[in-house]
């Protein structure tokens, strides 16, 4: 018998039918937010405080801890030494699914050396716990008297025990039964947590001049730069080699900061006396906190700064020196009219400036529900057996989620809901899936939590007021292929609060007018963002719990600039595809010449000569038909949102050495010197030149978007264009139309806008099958 071959991995996007909802009372009125998951029942246990407990321990006091009992479930509270009136304030979380026990136990112990005491007990049955359905009022922990071994008593116990869901306020702070094992110092890792993005700024240092520099060596020339830190950030401008004393450079140099401001500027004037060396003849610090903040293109004032003598010596030669001071003209500014960009120019999820002034009216709301996963795969080895402790990460806007960890489990339920306010329906929501592998606490330290996965969903290409119920692929590229890791279902919603302004933003530019008044060029923007993504990721890697700077750069696509030779080709055959088309009507033409069809051929003649004696049916005609073209492809409009596409991004056929070469280290691992320069040096030009492939297919395929219904308000706009201009231009005649239009186009620089057209702000919102890029 032949060997059977191995089943090809289904990458293909599911449309599932998950029991949403579930949180309704009577008459089907909502009682709570959480309506895109699906409904999860725990018995909630809050142990606030106890009061009055008996002594256990030789000196007459007590260590009590409370343990709760429910089935082969047990959680149990801090202890606190030598306390009998403790104060507690814990949840506990068990689900109703996985109980086995008609009754819940709580028990308060004396912790001990050996065996530790037993204090007192309340016992609850569980067809007596009341039901809270929110957004009912909390229910108010009771005082419970505690029953011992022996008659007497022991002491009371406050809390509370009820039935409620996953939209309990308690919730994200309850302790889960199934982080048993994992210890005190790991589990703030597993609870679910919201994270907000920093305040970013531009900051832009305008270098003027200097004045009264005094070089050590008085017989030389100086050749003078001025080099501004901030942070880890450097920056240096041109050397100034004039014999003049007082140089003048008048360039901006442009830093990323993040508010709460926690670094100073500092700017150094360096006189280059010899090769890898420098004397620093001043230096001024600045505190951010200081600096003038605008939103436009109105320069701000400029400043004298006095600079600092940096000598070595006493304490009286340095305040000798700092009688005369050298200074330096600038103009420092936070420039709040710019979008910080810290995402793929492609994935954006928040294109407004950095100044709440300048900001719009939103015109919807984002709901994500975050299901489940099934499938996954073992990430780790724990007791001699594959496991994976998965919780997922979306990020849109300023505002980053993290659910909570399901431990060892490879179909994990999470059915939590989330919530954004949207201001572009333009933008990309991404939802990644990770392993956490710090659930060990201090022991875990080193280790990175793995990619698992992860999903991007462009909001205009949703119908406003839908629920979208996909099983989405969770894709990964490794050294050794393309690999599928499991799949995460989501439930997704984008509602629409006023279209009217969500129609307008279509005429409106893609980024703040401050980037296409004074635009920065490509190389500032690959720099400031590499810049902003290490500070935001600093910034969350700092938070409690932490949301980890591999997280973080995976889900702002850090490496995405990077050659590869799959990506190349995958942008390659993207284009072809496009070209495809007008290769195709080429051929068509060449087979009417050729008279391979006579009745095609005799009603192209009819329709040619109509249009040549009247010519001012031609764009009528066009615009009719354009029209006609995008109603009839609404019948095969898309009905699923775009997914990650293996075939699309060449994963699947890639050559191992391609992929060698693709996760290759940066500069290269290779030994010889030669080789390494070279190749580096060939991997950052194919990089640049991806970039204009890939940009040159997106722009084709934005045009491809126009009557394609993948963004189906902006073909709606574009087909109700097309009729209003097809009669418009039927009712004018040609020759005013064409002589009106050559005007617009020779028009006075005068009455030209530096602000881009409305067309092209409606061109460069359509989609293109960048969200599908793996």
């Amino acid at each position: 018998m032949q060997p059977q071959r191995p089943q090809p991995e289904d990458y293909s996007l599911k449309e599932t039918t998950p029991h949403l909802g579930g949180f309704m009372a009577a008459g089907d009125k909502r009682t709570s937010t959480y309506d895109l998951v699906e409904q999860m029942q725990y018995l909630y246990v809050r142990v606030v405080k106890a009061k009055d407990l008996s002594a256990k321990d030789a000196t007459g006091s007590c260590d009590p801890y409370v343990e709760i009992k429910l089935g082969n479930y047990k959680g149990t509270t801090r202890y606190f030494e030598k306390n009998a009136n403790p104060e507690w304030n814990q949840v506990f979380a068990f689900p109703k699914e996985r109980i086995q026990s008609s009754y819940v136990e709580v028990v308060v112990k004396d912790k001990d050396f050996g065996k530790d005491d037993f204090i007192g007990r309340v016992v609850f049955d569980l067809n007596e716990v009341p039901k809270r359905v929110p957004p009912d009022s909390p229910l108010a922990p009771e005082w419970y008297r505690l029953e011992g071994r022996k008659e007497g008593k022991v002491g009371e116990l406050m809390l509370a025990v009820w039935m409620g869901s996953q939209a309990d306020e308690a919730f994200p702070e309850a302790w889960h039964s199934d982080a048993a094992t994992v210890p005190s110092d790991g589990l703030a890792s597993i609870r679910s947590k919201v994270y907000l993005t920093p305040k970013l700024w531009y900051l832009r240092v305008n270098v003027i001049e200097a004045q009264d520099l005094i070089p050590s060596d008085k017989n030389r020339h100086p050749e003078v730069y001025v080099k501004a830190t901030l942070g880890n950030q450097v920056l240096r401008t041109r050397i100034w080699a004039n014999k003049n004393a007082n140089p003048m450079w008048n360039e901006d140099l442009m830093f990323v900061a993040a508010e709460p401001f926690e670094d100073h500027l500092t700017l150094s004037v360096e006189d280059r006396i010899a090769q890898n060396k420098d004397e620093v003849l001043g230096k001024a610090i600045i505190p951010l906190q200081n600096v003038d903040r605008r939103l436009d293109h109105r320069p701000v004032h400029s400043r004298w700064c006095n600079l600092e003598k940096h000598v070595s010596g006493d304490g009286e030669q340095k305040k000798k020196d700092a009688k005369f001071s050298s200074r330096i003209h600038v103009r420092i500014s936070l420039d709040g009219g710019y979008h910080v960009l810290d995402e793929s120019t492609h994935y954006s999820s928040d294109l407004r400036a950095t100044a709440k002034q300048l900001w719009k009216p939103r015109v919807g709301v984002l709901e994500l529900g975050i299901l489940n996963a099934q499938g996954l795969l073992p990430m780790k080895t724990k007791d001699g057996r594959g496991t994976t402790d998965s919780y997922c990460v979306a990020k849109y806007g300023h505002k980053w989620v993290r659910t909570r960890t399901i431990i060892d489990s490879f179909n994990p339920k999470w059915n939590e809901q989330y919530t954004w306010d949207v201001y572009d329906p333009c933008t990309v929501i991404t939802i990644g899936v990770f392993d956490n592998c710090h659930l060990q606490g201090e022991k875990a330290k080193g280790n990175n939590d793995g990619r698992i996965g992860k999903v991007r969903i462009r909001l205009s290409t949703l119908e406003a007021g839908r629920v979208y119920t996909h099983s989405y692929p969770l894709i990964i590229l490794l050294p050794t292929g393309v690999k599928k890791m499991g799949e995460v279902q989501l439930a997704v919603r984008f509602t629409c609060s006023s279209l009217v302004n969500m129609i307008q933003m279509y005429s409106q530019p893609l980024l703040p007018k401050m980037h296409y008044i004074y635009p920065l060029s490509v190389t500032q923007l690959d720099n400031l963002r590499l810049q902003a993504t290490q500070m935001v990721s600093m910034r969350l890697s700092r938070a409690e719990p932490p949301l980890r700077k591999e997280v973080v750069e995976y889900m702002l696509d850090v490496d995405s600039h990077m050659w590869s030779m799959r990506k190349s080709k995958a942008n390659f055959f993207r284009i072809m595809k496009l070209l495809a088309p007008l290769v195709g009507a080429a051929k068509w033409f060449g087979q009417i010449c050729e008279w391979k069809n006579p009745l095609t051929t005799v009603l192209i003649h009819v329709l040619f000569i109509i249009l040549v004696l009247y010519p001012e049916l031609i764009l009528p005609t066009i615009f009719l038909y354009l029209f006609l073209i995008g109603i009839w492809y609404y019948r095969w409009r898309p009905r699923q949102p775009p997914h990650m596409d293996t075939r699309l991004s060449h994963a699947e056929t890639s050559h191992p050495d391609e992929l060698d070469e693709e996760f290759d280290t940066f500069p290269t691992s290779r030994s010889q010197d030669l080789v390494r320069m070279r190749y580096d040096r060939l991997r950052s030009i194919a990089g640049r030149v991806q970039t204009l492939v890939g940009d040159l297919a997106t722009q084709g395929e934005r045009l491809q978007s126009l009557l394609s219904w993948r963004d189906p308000r902006a073909t709606a706009i574009f087909v109700t264009f097309c009729l209003i201009a097809a009669v418009v231009l039927y009712l004018t005649p040609f020759r005013i139309v064409a002589f009106f239009a050559g005007l617009y186009l020779l028009r006075h620089p005068r009455f030209r806008h530096r602000l881009p057209s409305v067309p092209l702000n409606f061109f460069r919102r359509l989609p293109a099958r960048t969200d599908s890029m793996l």
